[in-house]
């Protein structure tokens, strides 16, 4: 089967589903995972020709995609923050919007670690715990961004934990010193456990937000196949795991820490006021590249 021609029946498949363009852009990731080609090959090599043994491949791919199931899941690919990260069922398929929050707290935590670079070996490291890690983008995004700082991963999932401590960041580790995440199994709602780790400089999250209620308003790539568990709240409880995030933040933040958390953009003014309410000095609602409410953050 000549390349042009897979794509034009891959495309095809896949419109009952997608927009056509978003459709196009899945294919072509299809291709570029599965066999290699770049998204321009079939306009310089109108000819290309798949083997054998890359079109079986293609086609149960394709057949996956159909069905609904997610690009990234097909793959076990999903890319954030520049990086390749493995994906699973077993965790959230990581979203552009998040991209904003670890940036940010990239920003904090290199300032941090300039604070206090004059100390020499003697200074600390910035120490950052993530809630409800998942598959770890966001621990290892900034244990990889901000090089000797110390990060701790928390979930409740053990398939997340496992994705989270299996993402192969090696070379990168070797070459500029930073340390990989610890992971710990942990859940976050007992607010009251033990927890050896801390005091952090930040507290990171992106816990479940999405009400039960907001069901019908997402896709079947997400509804079906994406861990409802780390996707939704109830709706007469939705901000069940703020409270828990600002405890945990009350508990092992240090003195001048920040928090920053990702939200449910419906729910950015209560989310916001959860935070006023519990005692932090600061708080401020943030919104990500549309315009909406997408993360409150806060500080003692």
């Amino acid at each position: 089967m000549l390349l042009v021609d897979f794509l034009k029946e891959g495309i095809a498949a896949l419109e009952p589903l997608y927009p056509t363009a978003e459709a196009r852009n899945i294919v072509l990731m299809l291709c570029e995972e599965t066999i290699g080609t770049k998204n321009y090959t079939h306009i310089v090599d109108p000819q290309y020709k798949i083997e054998k043994k890359g079109e079986k491949a293609l086609l149960e791919g394709l057949s996956r995609l159909q069905k609904g199931e997610p690009i990234q899941y097909v793959t076990g690919r999903a890319e954030f923050c520049g990086r390749v990260f493995h994906v699973t069922p077993d965790v959230l398929i990581p979203r552009p919007e998040t991209e904003l929050l670890v940036r940010e707290a990239i920003k904090i935590a290199s300032r941090i670690k300039r604070m206090r670079s004059p100390y020499g070996k003697a200074a600390e490291p910035v120490r950052v715990l993530d809630l409800c890690t998942g598959s770890g983008n966001i621990a290892w995004s900034l244990a990889l961004s901000v090089p000797g700082s110390r990060v701790v991963g928390v979930d409740i999932s053990t398939g997340a934990l496992s994705v989270a401590r299996g993402q192969d960041f090696s070379a990168e580790l070797k070459a500029t010193g930073a340390l990989a995440p610890t992971f710990i199994a942990t859940d976050i709602l007992d607010t009251e456990q033990e927890f050896s780790f801390g005091p952090f400089d930040l507290v990171l999250s992106n816990p479940p937000y999405i009400m039960e209620k907001e069901k019908c308003l997402l896709r079947r790539n997400v509804l079906d196949y994406e861990p409802s568990r780390a996707l939704f709240v109830p709706d007469d409880d939705p901000l069940m795991f703020y409270r828990a995030v600002a405890r945990w933040s009350h508990r092992f933040l240090s003195p001048e820490g920040k928090g920053l958390t990702e939200i449910n953009e419906v729910l950015g003014k209560e989310t916001e006021g959860l935070f006023r309410d519990s005692g932090f000095s600061e708080t401020s609602l943030v919104t990500d590249f549309y315009d909406k409410n997408r993360f409150v953050f806060y500080k003692k």
